[in-house]
């Protein structure tokens, strides 16, 4: 242990255990995290109609609302419950419910794991290149 006291090796320890713990914010694909909330979905009332952005919502793509995020941005979402996690392409404004922080198109929900609860506690990360994410 005599080395431990050696002021350089601690240092060196200090930066080689703590420069994972600045990083945590961000995943792979350069995604940098957003917030915390409830995700929700919806699907079948909606398809077929406008979406915030102008386009027809089709509740078989990897789309999303969101209150504030650019339309066009994409955002991984990560399931605090089961660990599973989907990146999705912002192109609605949503949700309007209290707490809630993203509505998934149904084939994002099923992906996701969320088609029977409707609700699960999630982390969103804006994802920089979606390419390098892995979507």
């Amino acid at each position: 242990m005599k080395c431990l006291q050696n002021r350089p090796v601690r240092v060196f320890l200090f930066f080689l255990l703590t420069i994972p713990l600045l990083s945590c914010n961000v995943l792979d694909g350069g995604s940098e995290f957003v917030e915390s909330g409830i995700a929700s979905w919806y699907g079948a009332d909606y398809h077929g109609t406008r979406t915030a952005n102008g386009e027809i919502y089709d509740m078989n793509t990897l789309t999303a609302a969101h209150k504030t995020l650019p339309f066009g941005s994409y955002v991984r979402v990560v399931n605090k419950d089961n660990g599973r996690h989907v990146t999705v392409r912002i192109n609605n404004r949503g949700p309007y419910v209290e707490g809630r922080v993203i509505d998934l198109s149904r084939r994002s929900a099923q992906e996701f794991g969320i088609i029977r609860t409707g609700l699960a506690p999630v982390d969103l990360y804006l994802v920089k290149d979606p390419r390098i994410d892995g979507h």
